[in-house]
């Protein structure tokens, strides 16, 4: 697997659970600590921990300790390989979706290979 491959996994990986979501819609308001951002979860601070080590291994989050506390901010950047993975496969979910219009609108039509 390509290093870009592994990347992009991660990301859909971490995207792939609502809670980790959720983290990143509460992040994307500005920077907070750990124990902010834990505030509307029903689990312990191990698991909001947990969650956050996922998305940070996805380039998504980034923490930072200033004392006693630990901050976290979004890092924009880390969604760029999944952007780019879904901007390679577009034409290609363009061109199917056409075809599908094209069979709808005219389901007796024989189809052109």
């Amino acid at each position: 697997m390509k290093r870009s491959d592994s990347n992009v996994a991660r990301v859909f990986h971490a995207l792939g659970d609502s809670t980790r979501r959720a983290m990143l819609e509460r992040l994307s308001s500005g920077p907070m600590s750990v124990s902010v951002l834990a505030e509307p979860f029903d689990m312990s601070l191990a698991a909001v921990v947990q969650h956050l080590q996922i998305l940070q291994k996805a380039g998504l989050v980034k923490t930072e300790k200033v004392g006693r506390v630990r901050s976290c901010r979004v890092e924009a950047s880390g969604l760029r390989s999944a952007e780019e993975w879904l901007r390679a496969r577009r034409p290609e979910w363009d061109r199917t979706l056409d075809r599908l219009e094209v069979f709808l609108d005219h389901p007796g039509k024989p189809r052109k290979k």
